[in-house]
């Protein structure tokens, strides 16, 4: 029987309060430009553990309720609860459909604050609804010109997930265009990441994208394309156009 979602977020927080010893948190913060909402955080191996046994405990009878339940933690602004949110999320991937791509765009554009965030949803839950329904990735091209910099890189990013699953390519390339020359470093490391991971998969097409666009590719978003390419290719790469 799937608990009530007040009750599970009682026994998140209680798990919580229960591994909040020193010896469990870690300063993270140099990891960020932004502010932290607290500096001081549980360790990644602790949260997942938390959530798995929390999960167990739920008893969630399907998905749709998984993801309702995600959309009462990330309400509850407490911490720690986006992270459960996405990591649920990711569980009932089989289960999306297409009417969900408007939950986690909310989820996006409420309730992502940072980079590491942003990549948890867009690597996790989005990337994998993109892959299921090809189609809805036009729904994310408005990101591209917004004036959240988490949109923007969200739309670089969610296509992690598919490219690395050898699909859209082309869209991988529209994006990168779109985002060539943002001033933002989270966006350029965004899309930077995105062209390096679908060079594992598409070397040849990548490496020409990036040696056609490196006049104008800022130097930051470069480095990250080209960092799984041989040493010869990245040599190239990195020349100054005469």
């Amino acid at each position: 029987m799937t608990q009530p979602h007040e009750t599970v977020l009682k026994l998140l927080r209680q798990e919580i309060a229960r591994h909040n010893k020193p010896e469990n948190m870690h300063d993270y913060q140099r990891f960020h430009k932004e502010k932290l909402e607290q500096p001081m955080g549980l360790k990644a191996p602790v949260l997942r553990n938390i959530s798995t046994q929390t999960y167990r405990k739920a008893g969630f009878e399907n998905g749709r309720d998984v993801l309702a339940c995600g959309d009462f933690l990330l309400a509850s602004e407490i911490r720690y609860m986006r992270f459960f949110a996405f990591e649920w999320a990711i569980k009932v991937a089989a289960e999306y459909e297409p009417r969900d791509f408007k939950r986690f765009e909310i989820w996006l554009k409420k309730y992502v604050t940072h980079w590491g965030s942003c990549d948890h949803l867009c690597c996790g839950p989005i990337g994998n609804l993109i892959f299921k329904f090809p189609d809805l990735i036009v729904k994310t091209h408005p990101w591209r010109r917004s004036k959240n910099r988490w949109a923007r890189r969200a739309a670089a990013v969610c296509l992690i997930l598919p490219v690395r699953k050898r699909v859209l390519l082309d869209e991988v390339f529209r994006t990168a265009d779109a985002l060539l020359v943002d001033q933002d470093d989270m966006v350029q490391k965004g899309y930077g990441w995105m062209l390096k991971e679908a060079s594992n998969e598409f070397p040849d097409e990548v490496f020409a994208y990036v040696i056609k666009n490196r006049g104008r590719m800022p130097r930051t978003a470069l480095r990250y394309a080209i960092e799984k390419m041989p040493p010869a290719r990245r040599q190239e790469a990195m020349k100054k156009d005469s």
